[in-house]
């Protein structure tokens, strides 16, 4: 019975769960959808149950059919760290490199990077992946990422290396439509608990979330990136405080207005960390040139 359940019929399982459907799961794994039903329905009658309920519209897992996919993926975890461990053995150079960037980094230096690295010969697959808050000591702690850039607060001891790269400073900012562009004095709770606060969620999935920046305020708009946070705030919907080098431009053109508030929010060091043990050529590249770059975070730029 075992040896029939391949990873093949695995990773079809995984791809129906992910993209919600046969057809799109198939095209997908680049099978015709009958391929992939032939596949499904063989590893069904080799388990001995089935694993999808088939009397509504939608194909849905049955208890089973979860319980194999939650032991699935991780057999096919497995089977991918031993991939490119075997990989990373016979030449020294992973066969992929995961790169996460905290939501306040730049895009641009690790573009320029990667830019370079694939002028290389070596195949190596390169996954780039955003993180906010303590998502990026998240990122390592649960392996998703090889390396994290921006990681900030407490540094965990005697795992990981670190590097740091800038000091980030904030500014209290809103839209210069905002009623509170208005307001001559400091900004203080009583202004603020009448608008919406913006808010970036910690990415966090293991580790404890973090909140930063927060105050009273009539209601909490939480938003995926730092990105979204801006245009939030741009757009007059809420306030709250932004990195310097984000906000500088939109405060030269006078789309956000810079307000004194009596609300401490204190830099916060920005870091490069990484697995202390990971020894991948590609791996050494990376870090070597992103401990290296101009990070151009803000005049407290470290590089």
């Amino acid at each position: 019975m075992y040896q029939a359940i391949t990873i093949d019929a695995l990773k079809a399982l995984d791809a129906i769960d992910k993209k919600g459907s046969f057809a799109a799961a198939a095209e997908s794994l680049y099978k015709v959808p009958s391929a992939l039903s032939y596949t499904i329905k063989k590893l069904e009658e080799d388990i001995g149950t089935p694993l999808f309920d088939r009397s509504k519209q939608r194909a849905v897992l049955t208890p089973a059919g979860k319980l194999v996919l939650e032991h699935g993926r991780q057999i096919l975890h497995s089977t991918s760290k031993m991939l490119d461990a075997v990989s990373q053995l016979e030449s020294g150079w992973e066969k992929r490199l995961r790169i996460a960037r905290d939501t306040v980094i730049p895009e641009d230096v690790i573009f320029e990077l990667l830019k370079e690295f694939t002028k290389r010969p070596e195949q190596v697959d390169i996954q780039l992946s955003v993180e906010a808050l303590g998502g990026g000591w998240d990122a390592l702690h649960s392996k998703r990422a090889d390396i994290v850039i921006g990681a900030t607060g407490e540094l965990p001891k005697g795992v990981y290396r670190t590097h740091k790269i800038a000091e980030l400073s904030f500014i209290f900012a809103v839209a210069a439509s905002h009623p509170l562009a208005k307001v001559t004095t400091p900004l203080d709770d009583d202004n603020l608990k009448h608008y919406p606060a913006i808010v970036v969620s910690d990415t966090s999935t293991l580790l404890p979330e973090r909140s930063t920046g927060l105050f009273s305020a009539k209601q909490v708009i939480n938003v995926n990136s730092m990105q979204a946070k801006l245009a939030a705030q741009l757009a007059g919907i809420g306030v709250g405080f932004l990195p310097s080098h984000i906000a500088k431009q939109y405060l030269a053109n006078g789309e956000l207005v810079q307000k004194e508030c009596t609300i401490p929010r204190p830099k916060q060091d920005l870091y490069i960390a990484w697995h202390k043990d990971n020894q991948g050529k590609a791996f050494q590249w990376f870090i070597e040139r992103l401990c290296q770059a101009n990070w151009q975070i803000d005049t407290d730029c470290i590089n």
